[in-house]
């Protein structure tokens, strides 16, 4: 595991860290699975792993319920991709993740359900076919639709046929992957609410590891912006070339680049050395030369040198991607992409890599996955359980809720206003909001919304607004000030504040309105420490409702505020 200390600066919340797990169980079976498919040259070994993959996520998520967790642990998985011995990794990663956002979308869109599930599986299933004939169009051009275009009208002429059929082949092709979706989804269901049933989960078990290896990226390669530039220049040029040059002139620039390419690339050799590369590349020229010699009344010098055209274009792309792969994990541009987005990104990928290799050694035979599905399905999400309270303990961090309450103006908001002050004159990082109220000489008229970590102010609630007929009591809500507050509550939950101080949580709140989704992340999928401003008359119904545990509560009437902060600074720095 990661050096736990170095992430208390910068906590991963319980979203991503779950996502991480997640994604290194799909990984594992990636590297495991696809090494031993790929081998046995199994037919529809993606759909396979892709299926897989689709069980692990929709079983796992009768247990971890939170939105995102697909699409985060596609993310990592496709990123632990990267691992794998295959030089080509773009597609591979594309898919898996492309397949995590899929599954996401229709579990958004019709919630957890079978219906979003099933929907989920086939389009993620058959993304693998879209990609496959998108990759196909991208490699070779627009040749090669031509070229199937005219080899169906060839088999429908010689064979009679006089209805559609140009399209069949594809329409069979995306029914057979639907419907490998469709059993996925059922597997994953039934795995889910099986896993789900069982009450007496027993720890994970530590299968003999067998010394299984998986390959790293060599940590000797000179990396090099520069050449990353090169390369794509390289790659635009061959192509420029391809379509703009007559034919000496393109194929023997790009012999040239590829010569460039293998003399600094190990990997790109390795596309050349396979025999599959060969055979296709015989048989595209062959198909093309037969296409558009014998189909389309060409000479048979034009339809080779067409067919040689999309193979070079191929070579050029391929191996292109292959070195640009090579260049892109360089660990400075890593680096930068990461720190760039997604702060929680580089915290959950640490801890998935280092625990990646003790993952694939616990993986059992893969004659005992296939004989035992279920079981061992069962052992994986009962083992990510363990996992997820293993990473915790080890982080040791226990998120603190601090309420503080008092009666309808007693002063609650001035008291908190003391309490930030202090907060940040021992440099604790603060985030979140606090509402001042808004007087006319002794009347209350309304309140505003102020962002702790900008200061920056809006208006908030104020009697006679009119813009909208939302309202608390006796006042309006100004939307923009609504938003507002949702927006400085999120930005500080995703970023290093140690605590979100929310003012003022009460009825509106309670009904599932203002802030509520806020505190709903807050205290399901956050590690950012709480304090909650809270009327008396609510504290025990806020408590209710989101199931809070870890909590103090604070009343004004009983301790000033330099008693509370101390206090709350204390259990702070025990809890770190």
């Amino acid at each position: 595991m990661p050096n736990t200390k170095s992430m208390n600066r910068n906590i991963i919340n319980e979203k991503w860290l779950k996502a991480s797990i997640i994604g290194t169980f799909w990984a594992a079976s990636e590297i495991v699975l696809g090494s031993f498919l790929h081998n046995l040259k199994i037919p529809f070994s993606g759909n396979i792993l892709t299926a897989i993959g689709i069980i692990l996520l929709i079983s796992i998520s009768y247990n971890w319920k939170e939105k995102g967790l697909f699409w985060r642990a596609g993310l990592i998985c496709a990123i632990m991709k990267t691992l794998s011995p295959s030089a080509v990794i773009f597609g591979p990663m594309i898919a898996i993740f492309s397949q995590g956002i899929l599954l996401e979308t229709f579990t958004r869109i019709f919630g957890r359900s079978i219906a979003g599930y099933v929907l989920g599986a086939i389009f993620a299933m058959t993304w693998n076919l879209f990609q496959k004939i998108t990759n196909y169009i991208i490699f070779y051009g627009y040749n090669i639709i031509e070229i199937y275009k005219s080899l169906i009208q060839y088999a429908q002429d010689q064979l009679n046929l006089y209805f559609e059929t140009l399209w069949l082949p594809i329409l069979i092709l995306l029914t057979l992957y639907g419907l490998f979706g469709l059993v996925a989804a059922v597997l994953g269901i039934k795995a889910g609410r099986i896993i789900k049933a069982n009450k007496n989960l027993k720890g994970p078990q530590h299968f003999d590891p067998a010394n299984r290896k998986f390959e790293t990226k060599n940590p000797n390669f000179n990396y090099s912006i520069y050449w990353l530039f090169i390369n794509l220049i390289l790659m635009a040029t061959g192509l420029l070339l391809i379509n703009y040059t007559e034919w000496p002139v393109w194929s023997l620039s790009i012999i040239a680049i590829v010569s460039i390419w293998l003399i600094r690339y190990k990997r790109a050799l390795r596309k050349l050395t396979q025999s599959k590369f060969w055979i296709y590349f015989f048989l595209i020229t062959m198909v093309a030369a037969f296409v558009f010699t014998k189909i389309q009344s060409n000479s048979l010098q034009s339809g080779l040198l067409i067919g040689l055209q999309m193979n070079f274009r191929a070579i050029i792309i391929i191996i292109g991607f292959s070195v640009l792969g090579t260049e892109l994990y360089n660990p400075k541009i890593r680096s930068f992409f990461l720190k760039s987005s997604f702060k929680q990104l580089p915290m959950a990928l640490e801890l998935a890599f280092n625990s990646l290799p003790e993952t694939i050694s616990s993986m059992p035979d893969v004659k005992i996955i296939l004989r035992k599905p279920i079981t061992i399905l069962n052992q994986m999400v009962t083992q990510a359980e363990w996992k997820l309270a293993e990473v915790k303990e080890q982080m040791n961090f226990t998120q603190k809720v601090f309420i503080v309450t008092g009666s309808i103006g007693q002063g609650k908001t001035t008291f908190i206003q003391k309490i930030i002050e202090n907060f940040q004159s021992k440099g604790i990082t603060l985030g979140g909001i606090y509402s001042p109220r808004v007087m006319q000489g002794k009347t209350t008229v309304g309140y505003d919304i102020i962002d702790i970590n900008t200061n920056e102010r809006e208006t908030f609630l104020r009697q006679n607004y009119t813009e909208n007929n939302l309202k608390i009591g006796r006042f309006n809500i100004n939307l923009q000030g609504l938003q507002k507050g949702i927006k400085a509550i999120k930005k500080s939950s995703n970023t290093n504040i140690q605590i979100v101080i929310i003012d003022e949580v009460g009825v509106l709140e309670l009904e599932n309105n203002g802030w509520a989704k806020n505190i709903e992340e807050l205290i399901r999928n956050s590690q950012n420490h709480v304090l909650l401003v809270i009327r008396d008359s609510f504290v025990e119904k806020v408590i209710e409702k989101w199931e809070i545990k870890n909590y103090q509560v604070f009343d004004i009437k009983e301790k000033d505020f330099t008693s509370i902060s101390n206090t709350i600074h204390q259990t702070i720095i025990q809890s770190n």
